[in-house]
């Protein structure tokens, strides 16, 4: 299965980004390059809505930490909403569900409680 990166819309500050397939060692690269060039922009508020994320393996966790980083070192943040089944449960074991205020409920990307 491919990986695909998609910004939705999103009211205010910040860039919601909609992953989508499988975040492996192929496709971290990818999410990391996006995450690059939105924090390059300007962007200080990120929100990954993995819906439709299928597996994400440890270089996907490390993508999140790696983007978070980023946000933050520009006085942002980096927040996950709406995994499911294996990708879910790998935020909550890893601790990352805690660190990243994940919210397991698809959250509107307009929506003020992502944040």
């Amino acid at each position: 299965m491919t990986f695909t990166v998609t910004h939705a819309e999103r009211e205010g500050s910040g860039v919601c980004l909609r992953l989508a397939g499988e975040l492996d060692l192929g496709a971290a690269g990818t999410l990391n390059a996006e995450i690059d060039r939105l924090t390059a922009a300007g962007e200080r508020h990120l929100l990954l809505d993995l819906t439709e994320l299928t597996f994400c393996d440890s270089t996907g966790i490390a993508a999140f930490v790696r983007g978070d980083n980023l946000a933050v070192a520009r006085g942002g943040w980096l927040r996950l909403s709406g995994a499911t089944g294996r990708v879910d449960r790998v935020l909550r074991i890893t601790g990352l569900a805690d660190v990243l205020r994940y919210q397991p409920d698809t959250v509107d990307p307009r929506s003020s409680s992502a944040v």
